[in-house]
């Protein structure tokens, strides 16, 4: 008869495999389970397999990444708010860089694909507004915008989270911003108020 799925056990195992992760352990069945009271046939309940684990815990990565962006204020400033979920993104990979890593791992799947969109679908909304305040152009694609900011975010984060490239390098971050939104109708001085004060709220390193 098979046990039933305990969900604080599966929390456990997720978070233990991250650990592993980030302090470099190699990662079995039986190192996993060592020391938590539980045989690896907690895995396979949970997972069904160890790619199952990695594909809960890609998948984990994006849940926490979309949460962590609904959980951002909306101001009055629709730019602001763009540049936020960059600062937030690249702050969420430095603070877990092995979980970012693995959430872009296209090696295994995701249970829920939503998951990876509702974090794009935040910046789309703010990119929206951002045309919408007469900030941006009027013939901005909000879903265009939001994916070219994604790309700054992630750039930025792969080469500091777990690329050759120190934290001071990401006090580029408010250049390449700005070109972008500039380039799709902003004015820069407003532009550079809005995404300067997103990199200060944040402590990011900005150019001096």
């Amino acid at each position: 008869m098979a046990r039933p799925k305990d969900p604080a056990v599966r929390t456990l195992l997720l978070e233990r495999a991250g650990q592993m992760l980030r302090t470099r352990a190699p990662i079995t069945l039986r190192s996993l389970v060592a020391d938590t009271g539980y045989s690896t046939m907690a895995v396979y309940t949970h997972f069904g397999s160890m790619d199952g684990l990695w594909t809960a815990l890609r998948q984990e990565g994006h849940t926490r990444m979309g949460v962590l962006f609904r959980e951002l204020p909306t101001t009055d400033d629709p730019v602001l708010d763009l540049a936020a979920h960059v600062t937030a993104y690249i702050q969420n990979a430095l603070d877990h860089p092995d979980l970012y890593r693995v959430m872009f791992d296209a090696t295994f799947g995701l249970d829920d694909a939503q998951a990876a969109d509702d974090g794009l679908e935040c910046m789309v909304q703010s990119a929206l507004r951002g045309v919408e305040a007469g900030r941006f152009a009027e013939d901005v694609v909000p879903l265009d915008l939001a994916v070219q900011t994604w790309a700054v975010a992630h750039g930025l984060s792969s080469l500091v989270a777990n690329g050759p490239q120190p934290v001071e390098t990401l006090r580029h971050g408010p250049l390449l911003l700005e070109g972008l939104f500039v380039r799709v109708g902003d004015k820069l001085d407003r532009c550079q108020a809005s995404v300067g004060q997103a990199w200060k709220q944040a402590g990011l390193p900005m150019a001096g």
